[in-house]
């Protein structure tokens, strides 16, 4: 891996090294990650580098491809009296496919009684279970590898009796491997999530440029750090030679933070696992090791997920959030986009999360509908 090149003080000379470069037409590089995207926008990024280079919204957001059958399971969970069912704040209000008489999101599972708890962080939901020791409490772990590795410390550290955990974590380097995979892939170079290669280790990222020859770099979550990682791939792809380059030194180190692994190692297996609206991706997801079987609220429960169910694990009708996800299609495409859909109204979980891109947009002022053609 190549050492990351000396850094200018501010944005501003991030963007006047881009500006200078002999770009070719057209350059598409996509960033993985919602943290990114979120910058991106609320620094009005896209608009200060040159019109030729496209920034593509990639599959960074895991509470939009959080599986349509582990939300009916949550939701099922939570309509029992017995339980109390925390969840990460992002994930109440996702909504799933069902008829309306019956609750088709947290939120509405709360609204009907349901005894529902957001919470931050895996200790809240220990905290809840060890405040209500005579009640079941069921928590709903959705997220990436760095919302992934908390949870497997808690596993490690102990769980209250009564605190189960209903796992639905997914790794963020096999969505990639698919796309790159896929017959067009659909951009140009990759900038690479910072605080996952801050937990699991840049070397992750390394299959970009080895295998299929694109340029990578790892940024963090500042104008600065994105503007440079953007400059690093651009250089690359000018030049024809792609490697992974480390523009987050100060935080990403080789290895990871192998205290993390070490835990989710530990506590986890690696499994092919469903992403909504996408399907199954090869050992993408993490599930619990046999000796915590009784700690897995599917087990604890006898959680059975129907074929029809798992079948129809898709986003709501006319929702395009998957394509959205895959860097497809940009949110303002999506034929929902800011018509049905809107935060206060949300049809897809992209427009749920703040890490959502179709949220990201609409939050920084996106808020026309632009036609499928113009993709």
């Amino acid at each position: 891996m190549n050492a990351p090149m000396n850094a200018p003080v501010g944005a501003k000379q991030w963007l006047d090294r881009i500006r200078a470069l002999p770009l070719p037409p057209r350059v598409r590089v996509m960033n993985v990650c919602g943290g990114h995207e979120r910058t991106i926008s609320m620094a009005g990024l896209r608009k200060a580098i040159p019109q030729n280079i496209e920034l593509i919204a990639g599959p960074g957001c895991p509470v939009c491809v959080c599986p349509e059958e582990d939300i009916h399971a949550s939701i099922g969970l939570a309509g029992r009296k017995e339980v109390i069912l925390a969840a990460f704040g992002d994930m109440l209000r996702v909504p799933a496919n069902g008829p309306k008489s019956e609750p088709r999101s947290l939120d509405e599972a709360r609204a009907a009684g349901a005894d529902v708890r957001p919470i931050a962080s895996p200790a809240e939901a220990a905290r809840i279970a060890r405040d209500n020791p005579h009640r079941d409490v069921v928590f709903f772990a959705a997220g990436f590898e760095t919302t992934t590795a908390p949870v497997a410390g808690l596993v490690a550290e102990g769980f209250p009796p009564n605190l189960s955990l209903l796992l639905s974590g997914r790794l963020t380097w096999p969505a990639v491997a698919m796309l790159l995979e896929s017959e067009a892939p659909g951009f140009d170079a990759l900038i690479a999530p910072g605080h996952v290669a801050t937990v699991m280790g840049p070397e992750e990222w390394s299959f970009v440029p080895e295998r299929h020859g694109l340029p990578a770099a790892i940024a963090g979550f500042t104008p600065e750090s994105l503007l440079a990682a953007l400059y690093s791939v651009l250089r690359q792809l000018i030049e024809r030679r792609a490697f992974l380059d480390n523009c987050y030194p100060k935080v990403v180190h080789p290895g990871g933070n192998r205290t993390a692994r070490m835990l989710l190692d530990e506590t986890m297996d690696v499994t092919d696992a469903t992403w909504r609206g996408i399907g199954t991706i090869a050992r993408s997801g993490f599930s619990l090791k046999q000796r915590f079987a009784d700690i897995d609220a599917r087990r604890r429960f006898s959680i059975v997920v129907d074929g029809a169910r798992k079948r129809a694990g898709q986003m709501p009708p006319g929702c395009d959030c998957a394509r959205v996800v895959l860097g497809k299609i940009r949110p303002s495409q999506c034929t929902l986009y800011g018509a049905a859909c809107t935060p206060r109204t949300p049809i897809g979980p992209c427009m749920v999360s703040d890490e959502g891109a179709c949220r990201i947009w609409w939050s920084t002022g996106v808020r026309e509908r632009e036609p499928a053609s113009a993709a």
